[in-house]
């Protein structure tokens, strides 16, 4: 499963600033990978990790802006299109698995 973040907050004053950089290291931290500017994406093993993973964004959310959670599986996660931008042949965009013993 994936859990994708996206937010959407103040950065009006320097305790917004303050707030939304402090969210951002707490999402980099606990190992979320930037998908796009306030969008941060991160691997859960299944379910009851995913709802600990948004319990805890929960926890630690700004006082004000929007911050929104949503949990997908790998096989959704694997089918997001790419429409603007170069093609890049460095990227796994499959959802076959592989494992190697």
């Amino acid at each position: 499963m994936r859990v994708i973040v996206m937010f959407d907050l103040p950065v009006v004053t320097d305790s917004d600033r303050r707030e939304y950089t402090q969210f951002r290291k707490y999402l980099i931290k606990n190992g979320f990978l930037m998908m796009q500017e306030s969008i941060y994406c991160k691997l859960a093993q299944n379910m009851t990790i995913a709802d600990s993973i948004v319990e805890n964004v929960r926890k630690h959310k700004p006082n004000r802006g929007l911050v929104q959670a949503m949990k997908i599986t790998e096989k959704q996660f694997s089918k997001i299109e790419y429409i603007v931008g170069e093609v890049s042949k460095e990227v796994l965009d499959s959802d076959e698995r592989l494992v190697i013993l």
